[in-house]
């Protein structure tokens, strides 16, 4: 197709590649079918069908978590849109860089209130940082490299939302997508680096005082070179080092500093804080208690702390910690987490001694995707400090259903590492489906299900609002039993191999062979309760 028939479903793509997005992950409709078309004249596009749109908005978030580029989404109208919704917060909260492409009725059928419109304007403005919709095909190259630039941390322009966050929606019109005269735009300048909040210098001095100090990291500071330069930080000063309780990616395990996740309760992280005097915030958000309950307080970091911003939410910080390491910390070498996962003796798996297991057996360099929830806060972070090195992606958003989508993507991000997905019984149902990528992609994906037949969590949380411990109807509304859920069926119907584990030897053996061999597979871990 010549410049000058392009339409503008084209000039999109064209745009798309030029600026090296080359995945999209999409649920297209009727308003779509252009794209679809012009993915058949381009190859360099891998399109990645999803039965479920937040399969495909998942997936654009593991994607985008791995390699730093924006992924594309490719959805149909606003209930495609909102489909996806869930994974898009998700996204939003891990600052993942994910231009969503919505396709929309075209101008003239607007007024007709067909039965697919809705404000997808105002949907999208929920999760985006930036929203725009073209109305000719000439401008949508040019409205497709703001957008890019939008999910990368560009400057604000008209279309900014005030939204937090790096997800990006261009909203095409059906006409705007089949009328010629589209141009494709050249490709975006490298952004330049942000700044940071306040200098190096006033936050070294907090350091380097009298008084106790909390370094708590996130974005780049949790890489393998963050920490590094946190570690020596750390022997310099006696800081305390700390991480969100699920960040959006953290290098983990044997060689790699060791950094404590916040705990998942209010005081709980409160006991952290205990004897601090300041908390260094190098990259994250003010740590707040994910629900208010009757009595508690939200915030977590406790009156009389005070508190210093390095870096803001988003804003690359690692250099910056190099500088502080080598100003404070000269000649100190990081040190890295001892190898070695404790033995777990042969017996029922539980939630106490199923991570163990899995950490134990975890290949070199994996991803592990962890959505673990209930099972997972018990020992997971300690059972995986020893293990193999390895990158941990965590539920930054608190919006389940993220863990079997998120590794599809980071499977097509990185073709050549394995990936481990811990994945809760109850979430795993929100995006089943997920597993079909699995199978059709050809994914090297290990899936672990970590199956107590119950959303667990729910019943802590009935007690800590006030509800009480739950019988009957109430119970009812949490257990996930009476018909229990077979997902080695539901996986083998998907075309991935599965298998059930209900011992220590069993789970073991399962796990090695599964991550062994290549492809998809998954492993139903049946959890009894370890009293």
């Amino acid at each position: 197709m010549s410049e000058l028939d392009m339409n503008g479903a084209e000039a999109i793509l064209r745009t798309l590649i030029d600026n090296d997005v080359r995945v999209c992950f999409g649920n297209p409709g009727t308003s779509e079918m252009q794209f679809v078309a012009a993915l058949e004249r381009h190859p360099e596009m891998h399109g990645v069908l999803c039965l479920f749109e937040g399969d495909a908005t998942g997936a654009a978030d593991g994607y985008a978590r791995m390699t730093g580029r924006p992924a594309a989404t490719l959805l149909h109208l606003g209930p495609g849109l909102g489909n996806g919704l869930a994974n898009l917060h998700n996204a939003r909260r891990a600052g993942s860089p994910v231009l969503n492409l919505v396709g929309d009725h075209a101008a003239g059928h607007k007024p007709l209130d067909a039965l697919l419109d809705s404000d997808i304007d105002a949907v999208a403005a929920t999760v985006s940082a930036w929203v725009h919709r073209p109305e000719h095909p000439s401008a949508v190259g040019h409205d497709v490299t703001a957008a890019l630039a939008a999910t990368l941390g560009g400057p604000a322009d008209e279309h900014t939302t005030g939204t937090s966050g790096r997800v990006a929606t261009l909203i095409v019109p059906a006409d705007v997508s089949w009328s010629g005269g589209g141009r494709a735009a050249p490709a975006l300048p490298p952004p330049a680096p942000p700044g940071t909040a306040v200098t190096a210098g006033a936050v070294t001095k907090v350091l380097t005082g009298d008084e106790p100090v909390a370094l708590l990291l996130d974005g780049d500071a949790l890489t393998d070179a963050g920490l590094r330069a946190a570690d020596r930080i750390a022997q310099a000063t006696g800081a305390r080092l700390f991480c969100p309780t699920w960040p959006a990616r953290l290098r983990r395990g044997a060689g790699v500093p060791a950094v404590t996740p916040l705990a998942y309760r209010g005081e709980d992280v409160r006991r952290q804080f205990d004897g601090i005097r300041h908390v260094v915030l190098a990259g994250p958000r003010t740590p707040v208690a994910s629900f208010a309950y009757p009595g508690r307080e939200g915030a977590l970091i406790p009156a009389g702390i005070d508190e210093h911003v390095l870096a803001p939410e988003f804003t690359p910080v690692a250099d910056t910690l190099h500088e502080i390491a080598d100003l404070i910390a000269a000649g100190v070498a990081p040190r890295g987490a001892s190898a070695g996962v404790p033995a777990v003796a042969d017996g029922s798996l539980t939630t106490v001694n199923w991570a163990p297991v899995v950490a134990a057996a975890l290949p070199d360099n994996a991803v592990v995707c962890d959505e673990s929830i209930t099972a997972g806060l018990v020992n997971l972070a300690a059972s995986f400090a020893g293990a193999p090195a390895h990158d941990a992606l965590g539920l930054v958003g608190l919006a389940v259903g993220q863990g079997l989508p998120l590794a599809a993507g980071v499977a097509i991000a990185c073709p050549g590492r394995p990936v481990v997905c811990l994945e809760a019984d109850g979430s795993a149902m929100y995006t089943i489906s997920a597993l079909w990528i699995y199978a059709r992609e050809n994914l090297d994906v290990t899936v672990v299900i970590l199956n107590n037949r119950s959303y667990a969590i729910l019943r802590a949380e009935l007690d800590r609002v006030g509800a009480g411990d739950p019988t009957g109807r109430a119970r009812r509304m949490i257990d996930l039993s009476g018909p229990g859920l077979d997902f080695v069926a539901l996986s083998q119907g998907m075309g991935v191999p599965a298998t059930r584990a209900r011992t220590v030897r069993e789970l073991r053996e399962q796990f090695a062979a599964a991550v062994a061999a290549p492809g998809p597979h998954l492993i139903d871990a049946i959890l009894e309760d370890p009293a």
